[in-house]
């Protein structure tokens, strides 16, 4: 899993069948400081994100099995909206 910013929306109204009802989402991937790093993903959305939210990102096999399609393109799917980060540094 990967931590990810919501940053947009994408729409297609042309588009392969499996995509129809999907809510595709433009996502930054962040850090553990929620600093935001230049790697842009279209996912599926199956929790209801919105623009701002932090999410938790799922890839490859696990993002079609999140979504319960294995024949869907996708390879990255938003399976969780995070409430807060907590990281304990050591020194």
């Amino acid at each position: 899993m990967e931590l990810g910013k919501v940053v947009g929306s994408v729409w297609a109204t042309k588009k392969n069948e499996s995509l129809n009802g999907l809510k595709l989402m433009i996502i930054k991937s962040i850090d553990e400081k929620e600093d935001e790093s230049n790697r842009v993903t279209v996912a599926a959305d199956i929790v209801g994100a919105g623009v701002g939210d932090t999410v938790l990102v799922v890839r490859g096999g696990s993002a079609r099995f999140a979504i319960q399609s294995c024949d869907t393109p996708i390879d990255a799917a938003i399976v969780g909206i995070v409430d807060s980060i907590e990281v304990e540094c050591k020194r």
